[in-house]
């Protein structure tokens, strides 16, 4: 079914729970779990949004791509993508191989997030109007790198977790 890789990835905007479901759905599977954007840090030595302003954003998808296709072969759990990495050019062909899930959710929800502004300094100075042109933009694509969309808002992580389960293709060991 799928290349040596990881079981699931997860992609979504940020505060659609990827990290929080990838965790749960990490340690259900009896894998390991990692969050891309701290694969992001731990390489150049900032944190992901910071990095965008610092070098741009077509270098850093460049940069994204790049860990990527390092990542892949080689992490075998669950991974949960940054928000704008599947919109980087090749990322959406990279992601071909395995089970991507698209969480979804809506703005209301994204907005009630706390931490969300702090932790993604490119959303100010007006987080709605930039969420609200994330989500339009991205909910496409998004969408067509993934096997299956699992929505999230006003819903409980164990909820999300058993959508995200039930996705999953089935395999014969």
């Amino acid at each position: 079914m799928t290349a040596r890789g990881p079981v699931l990835i997860l992609v979504g905007p940020p505060g659609s729970g990827k990290s929080t479901v990838g965790r749960l759905a990490a340690e259900r599977l009896g894998v390991d779990f990692r969050d891309f954007d701290d694969d992001l840090e731990r390489t150049h030595g900032i944190p992901a949004g910071e990095l965008v302003v610092q070098l741009g954003r077509e270098r850093f998808q460049e940069s994204e791509r790049e860990l990527l296709t390092t990542l892949l072969p080689e992490f075998t759990g669950v991974l949960a993508l940054g928000g704008g990495t599947p919109t980087a050019p090749g990322v959406a062909e990279l992601l071909e191989p395995f089970h991507v899930v698209f969480l979804d959710v809506d703005l209301e929800h994204l907005l009630r997030r706390e931490g969300l502004v702090p932790l993604h300094p490119w959303l100010l100075p007006n987080p709605r109007a930039h969420l609200k042109e994330l989500l339009n933009t991205r909910r496409p694509i998004y969408a067509k790198v993934a096997a299956a969309t699992v929505p999230t808002s006003a819903r409980t992580p164990e909820d999300i977790l058993a959508d995200v389960l039930a996705s999953m293709p089935v395999t014969k060991d």
